[in-house]
């Protein structure tokens, strides 16, 4: 590949390219459409650096190799641990956990062994690309251990965190059996960045209750074992997107007459309803297919003038709840059509597949109504996406006060989507408010994603990173570490007994 290190070292769960295989047998690869790609491309497209990721097959790792001038570099995972470090301990025991258990959490001990065995292989793998004194970006819940595996063979390093997806609050985050381990894993990077304020805020509770760590608005004291401490800084950066780079998409030509094409082949309605995400318990989409029936039982909307379009991405399908959430989706999805389609037209057009980034931009521009509803996000990018794409100023966008992005976009039609009464009330005003105050709406919306772009975040977190205090006394002495708040071995979150 030409260099043997590199300054700057990312590492995520997946490389940010898919493998392709052509009818002949032959192989390439392709950039993965999803957000954290998107968002490192733009940071990567300017530094010359390296990634360091699972290529997405079992087996052995394919060689080192570039692609677009990124520098990528392939981590192996057997087909079982896959299962267990994956489909397992990341996404059947840690993800329920961090979103408000939606679903019940599942604990295995030889899950833990894997996630703890494949975080040391990232670290391994990090280590031998990084160059001296380089910058190492690591990301979300998968490699929560790598930081102080990597602080232990690298201390010359700056070491990053970037969590994609909400942290728990205390009490849930406690019920993990290996919370202890955790925690420290991610106190080895000198700087931890969170989508909210909150999100921060729980992580830096869990260090002072469960591990009776000193702490200080957003620092954490970190004990070493030469009887030094260190200090650790957890803030709130909340990730974005490309917004000038998907905007010039939307606006070519391609894109304008795909979307007029989408329009013509749902049969012209008045008003097009838009549902984007991944096929997740997490996304809120049985909650807004509810809502959307009930309406169209009371008679408040009906086809073909109304038409709900659900694009549900595949995701995580061999993990039990997700195959449950497929089927309970598509069950409903028949329902509606079967109650009020007709001929020729559909109440809901459901499609269960991803899109590449130029007809995604097209569904943005066709549709007069987004529905952004999870009911647990960490950011949720399609909000900031499809405010992007509405170049033309128009279009609504109905967005959960669950998700990261509420927090930057509070002048969306917000809505509770568990209170599906609510939802319904808030869909209507989104499809029934006059034009001049959607459109006043949007401008501040793209307003504020405008000024808060994916280049933003990167240069606020690795700012943040550069200047996060490693010792005591690098911090501002504005008051003294507050002491643990009342945590024991029989009480670990601290308080009183009850």
């Amino acid at each position: 590949m030409g260099r043997d290190s590199f300054d700057l070292v990312i590492a995520a769960n997946r490389l940010p390219v898919d493998k392709v295989t052509a009818p002949d047998g032959s192989t390439s690869w392709r950039r993965s459409p999803g957000g954290l790609v998107t968002a490192m491309d733009a940071v990567m497209r300017d530094r010359e650096g390296a990634w360091v990721g699972w290529a997405g097959d079992a087996g052995e790792a394919p060689p080192p190799f570039v692609d677009t001038g990124m520098a990528l570099f392939p981590v192996a995972l057997s087909a079982q641990e896959i299962a267990d470090f994956y489909e397992g301990f990341s996404n059947d025991t840690l993800w329920p956990i961090y979103h408000d258990v939606i679903v019940p959490a599942t604990f295995h001990r030889h899950w833990w062994k894997a996630y703890s065995r494949v975080n040391e292989r990232f670290a391994e793998a990090v280590c031998d690309v990084a160059a001296p004194g380089a910058t190492v970006w690591i990301h979300d819940y998968q490699l929560q251990l790598v930081p102080a595996l990597v602080r232990a063979r690298r201390p010359d390093v700056r070491i990053g965190w970037f969590n994609h997806i909400p942290f728990p609050p205390v009490e849930l985050f406690a019920q993990l059996p290996w919370r202890g381990d955790i925690l420290m894993g991610l106190l080895g990077a000198d700087f931890l960045g969170f989508q909210r304020k909150a999100d921060a805020e729980n992580f830096v509770r869990a260090c002072r209750r469960l591990m009776s760590l000193g702490t200080r608005g957003e620092q954490v004291r970190v004990p070493e074992q030469d009887g030094t401490t260190r200090t650790v800084r957890a803030a709130p950066v909340p990730i974005s997107i490309d917004v000038a780079g998907l905007e010039t998409l939307a606006r070519t030509p391609e894109v304008r007459a795909r979307a007029v094409e989408i329009r013509e082949s749902l049969g012209n309605p008045k008003k097009v309803l838009l549902g984007v995400d991944r096929l997740d318990y997490t996304k809120g989409i049985r909650h807004r297919l509810k809502a959307y029936q009930e309406l169209l039982r009371a008679d408040v909307i009906r086809p073909p003038d109304v038409v709900f379009v659900q694009v549900a991405t595949p995701s995580r399908e061999r993990v039990d709840a997700y195959r449950e959430l497929r089927t309970e989706v598509e069950r409903t999805v028949g329902q509606i059509n079967g109650e009020f389609a007709a001929i020729g037209f559909s109440a809901v057009e459901y499609l269960h597949h991803s899109y590449g980034r130029e007809e995604m931009a097209a569904l943005f521009l066709a549709a007069d109504v987004m529905l952004v509803t999870p009911l647990r996000d960490g950011m949720n990018l399609v909000a900031k996406e499809y405010v992007t794409c509405r170049f033309d100023g128009d279009g609504a966008l109905v967005l959960s006060e669950f998700t990261g992005a509420y927090h930057e976009m509070r002048q969306a039609y917000v809505c509770n989507p568990h209170d599906i009464e609510g939802m319904k009330r808030v869909i209507t005003t989104a499809l029934t408010d006059p034009a001049p105050v959607r459109r006043r709406r949007m401008r501040t919306l793209r307003r504020n994603v405008r000024a808060n772009d994916v280049q933003n975040w990167a240069h606020r977190f690795l700012n943040a990173l550069e200047h996060a205090p490693r010792r005591p006394g690098d911090e501002p002495p504005d008051r003294p570490f507050d002491q643990p708040d009342g945590a024991t071995a029989d009480n670990p979150v601290g308080g009183h007994d009850t």
